[in-house]
């Protein structure tokens, strides 16, 4: 691991807001890493407010997305909405279908089959709305570079309104309206909303027509945090307002389909992590296994006891879908070492029969073992499809771009992507890609980095410290949970090798001549235990948590890495 502390930054401004707050120079430094450099922005940050929410007509095309759809509720139209079937699509259709069956009655949702139909507009799609008389469909976390399906249904008398957030190409739809605030010539405010905030951003207009407020619109928060943290969109500005009050929401209100899921896991308060890693694989898991209309199902449901019955089966869609990602992740394990290609610069391996629900998880899993892009294809009728997973700091999609003479569809983000080729040009892809990565993949980007905040002395940790930091969550991109490093550690004799496999580390730290020790837990780090033992002096990188044991809370260093202490 590569450890890289950020550099010291505008101490003069992170001494004045110390002194201001009433707060250590290590917390002010924290606040001024996060672009907070004033009492009024600490402010702000501490107490998010939802009248600091941006005004969404300041997005392009927002008139004209509300125009048409008063235009279609006041003609008694039918009215599409379509989605991804991952988190953020599925999260966008369940906000916008509650909130317009709230106003108007001939509403319909559609979720395109992931096997059958594919990512984001599909045919098939749009001859189901002109098979059953929808005249508007309003796509949700896709549709940006769909030109030529939005041709099609142009053709077929077909109205689209596009809410997206992934980059646009160089082209665009001839939609009504495109709400993305991505686009080169759209003022909005703030560039990083996920799908369903864009989703959001349009129900607020909609709200504001009617002479409703912020307030009123609180209970569809849950969607939006919940798609914010499974999309790994950056936790600032509006993001972080949204996941801010969406957590409260989760943890206070939740509609009936997330109490439902809650009341399976037997979790009394969600962080933003628990989002991540607990509510939103199972929301991932209908789309992946079964159908995404299961995910909209459930996240639309009223009925308590049938909320649970969905939640259930969608439990069973992840028990399905871990058995699945963990047999495939080996097989590509060992496809990669009997290839030979574990030096490679990227990761690109192929099986025609594995299941295309879980390709996107298998990617993270081999950069976990091999860290460097990788795609992970499958057979998807008669083309290849692939989901591609980036390191930091390489944008995988500029990647892609590069390659797009061999590819036919594709789309995504700097760390993720999504896209499809035929058959015969795989070798050459995969070729090509590996030139590319090889040629623009800095070499210190190939070892995974540590970004630490600060380097502290252990006695700065104290129950206030741990509790300003705290408030500093929910935490996400841009604004992750604090690393800290410090030096001069020695465990007290009492470190031990923990767990089944002993593949953990337990210690109790102390620095320098200060006797108080610190709990630290190392998770997968036993290999370290050597470098801890005969009182040898190292360093370690950690976050600062809470240990809850036996009903007595404790704070523990959950450690990151440790090294010997250099001469």
């Amino acid at each position: 691991m590569r450890w890289k502390l950020k550099p010291e930054t505008n101490p003069e401004i992170t001494s004045k807001l110390a002194k201001e707050l009433g707060i250590e120079y290590t917390l002010a430094k924290l606040l001024v890493q996060r672009d907070i450099e004033t009492f009024d922005d600490a402010k702000n940050f501490f107490r998010p407010n939802l009248i600091n929410l941006h005004n969404p007509y300041l997005m392009k095309d927002m008139d004209k997305a509300v125009y048409r759809i008063e235009q279609a509720i006041n003609n008694n139209e039918n009215i599409l909405v379509y989605g991804d079937y991952d988190v953020d699509g599925t999260t966008a259709v369940s906000l916008m279908a509650s909130y317009l069956k709230k106003i108007h009655p001939n509403i319909a949702t559609y979720i395109p089959d992931r096997y059958d139909e594919g990512y984001g507009v599909s045919y098939k799609g749009i001859d189901f709305a002109e098979d059953n008389n929808f005249s508007l469909i309003i796509a949700l976390d896709c549709g940006i570079k769909a030109i030529d399906k939005v041709a099609y249904a142009n053709k077929k008398g077909i109205d689209f309104i596009i809410c997206d957030h992934h980059r646009p190409g160089d082209k665009i739809p001839e939609a009504v309206a495109i709400l993305n605030p991505k686009q080169i010539d759209c003022e909005y405010p703030y560039k990083e909303l996920c799908g369903c905030g864009v989703g959001f951003k349009l129900v607020q207009a909609l709200a504001t027509n009617r002479n409703e407020t912020i307030n009123d619109l609180v209970e569809y928060l849950d969607l939006v945090a919940t798609a914010i943290a499974a999309d790994i969109v950056p936790i600032t500005g509006e993001n972080r307002i949204l996941a801010y009050f969406g957590l409260q929401v989760i943890n206070e209100n939740p509609r009936i389909g997330i109490k439902a899921m809650i009341h399976q896991i037997k979790k009394d308060r969600l962080t933003i992590t628990d989002v991540v890693f607990i509510l939103a694989p199972r929301i991932n898991a209908a789309g992946r296994i079964k159908h995404g209309n299961y995910a909209v199902e459930l996240l639309t449901e009223v009925d308590f006891d049938t909320a649970i019955k969905l939640a259930s089966e969608i439990e069973n869609n992840n028990n399905d879908r871990k058995d699945l990602d963990k047999n495939i992740t080996a097989e590509a394990l060992q496809q990669i070492l009997e290839n030979k290609e574990h030096e490679n610069y990227s990761t690109v391996v192929y099986q025609k029969s594995w299941h295309k629900g879980v390709i996107g998880i298998v990617a993270s899993r081999l950069i976990e073992t091999y860290y460097k892009p990788t795609l992970v294809f499958t057979k998807s009728g008669n083309k290849l499809a692939a989901s591609a997973r980036s390191i930091k700091g390489f944008d995988i999609y500029e990647a892609l771009v590069k390659c797009s003479e061999l590819i036919e569809q594709f789309g995504g983000h700097k760390y993720a992507a999504g896209l499809t080729l035929k058959e015969e040009n795989y070798q050459n892809f995969k070729n090509k890609f590996e030139e590319v990565v090889k040629n623009s993949l800095p070499e210190e980007l190939r070892t995974p980095e540590i970004t630490i905040d600060a380097e502290i002395n252990l006695s700065e940790i104290t129950p206030k410290f741990y509790r300003i930091i705290n408030q500093l969550a929910p935490f996400g991109p841009q604004n992750m949970k604090p690393v800290f490093m410090s030096s001069g550690l020695r465990d007290n004799g009492y470190g031990k090798k923990v767990g089944i496999d002993e593949n953990h580390l337990k210690l109790s730290i102390f620095e320098g001549t200060n006797q108080t020790t610190y709990n630290a837990i190392g998770f997968n780090m036993g290999k370290k235990h050597a470098l801890i033992q005969q009182g040898n002096s190292f360093k370690a990188t950690y976050c600062i948590e809470e240990n809850h044991w036996n009903g007595y809370t404790s704070l523990q260093l959950l450690l990151k890495d440790l090294k010997k202490e250099e001469n």
